[in-house]
């Protein structure tokens, strides 16, 4: 495999008629990460999949995979490319296994191969025991579990997931989310689209935020969601209770730039300082020497969710 990136974007921009769907859009996502794709409603996130996934051609810019141009190389990328649509048709009169093995034989596998592959996506979704019954009488959360094993069958280093999550339970969801990281595990590279801001938060290493056609942020998860920036960093003291020479003290300290409650009547304190001139060892140490109640001490990072609304605009999209 090539040290080329997953996935390269550059320029990316399609129409459809008067409406841009997404413009000027570029990023890249390193082989073998998990890269969450949020936006909200039509903010071009399918139509950024459906050109990965080389069933639209971008109009302007370039796109590859794996360092191979998606229109000039279309039938090698589609080899290396798993692609699960949020609305996805299945033969519903056909069993599990006769569902894989169907697609497998498409992607050119011989009886022998499709087996054993078979039996691999199906221990790997754990859908063993179903592979005898009908589709049309699986949970949503089951047909899922196929759409993915489906998807595996020619074992792609690719995968891109427009919405995988989408209807199931929070089990099922959670069960979902250990698969994909087993995937990672495996060695593949996974494009994930979801609307669950929280569970990307944790499964993603990096992320890339889409609205209204337009990139707003792309690159590593840990930089989108802590208040580090620069040399400026931040930390959120938690104490049992107030302690006004505490507020006194950690303001006087060298590199510290501001000392604020993170919300009223709460004992918790936000600190940014200069972490070239204070340390965070160094911080803890000078609450410690004051005897203040201290309850928790930990990296000032906020959620996805707060990241994401900070970013993106409100309003309905057209």
């Amino acid at each position: 495999m090539s040290d080329s990136p997953a996935i390269e974007i550059t320029g990316l921009r399609h129409a459809y008629k008067t409406h841009v769907a997404v413009s000027e859009v570029t990023f890249t996502v390193a082989q073998k990460s998990i890269h969450g794709f949020v936006g909200p409603n039509g903010a071009g996130k399918t139509t950024t999949l459906k050109v990965l996934a080389t069933l639209l051609a971008p109009q302007t810019g370039s796109v590859h995979v794996f360092g191979s141009d998606i229109v000039k190389d279309r039938n090698s990328v589609r080899r290396r490319i798993g692609y699960m649509p949020d609305h996805f048709s299945m033969y519903r009169q056909m069993t599990v296994f006769e569902y894989l093995d169907f697609f497998g034989a498409a992607y050119g596998l011989s009886q022998k191969q499709r087996d054993q592959t078979i039996g691999d996506v199906l221990a790997l979704t754990d859908m063993a025991g179903r592979k005898n019954d009908y589709i049309q009488g699986l949970s949503r959360g089951m047909q899922q579990r196929v759409s993915l094993a489906r998807v595996l069958v020619h074992d792609p280093d690719l995968l891109l997931l427009d919405e995988p999550a989408s209807g199931l339970d929070p089990r099922a969801r959670i069960e979902l989310m250990e698969i994909l990281q087993e995937l990672r595990s495996l060695g593949k590279t996974i494009f994930i689209s979801s609307h669950i801001l929280s569970e990307l938060a944790t499964l993603c290493d990096s992320v890339t935020i889409l609205d209204r056609g337009h990139v707003k942020y792309t690159g590593a998860m840990r930089g989108l969601i802590t208040a580090t920036e620069g040399d400026i960093t931040g930390y959120i003291l938690t104490l049992a209770a107030e302690h006004a020479a505490l507020l006194a003290a950690l303001t006087a300290l060298p590199g510290v730039t501001s000392v604020r409650q993170v919300e009223a009547g709460q004992p918790r304190y936000a600190v940014q300082f200069d972490k070239t001139k204070l340390a965070p060892n160094a911080l803890l140490h000078a609450a410690l020497a004051c005897e203040a109640p201290i309850v928790a001490f930990q990296e000032d990072v906020k959620h996805l969710n707060d990241a994401f609304m900070d970013l993106t605009d409100p309003g309905v999209r057209t």
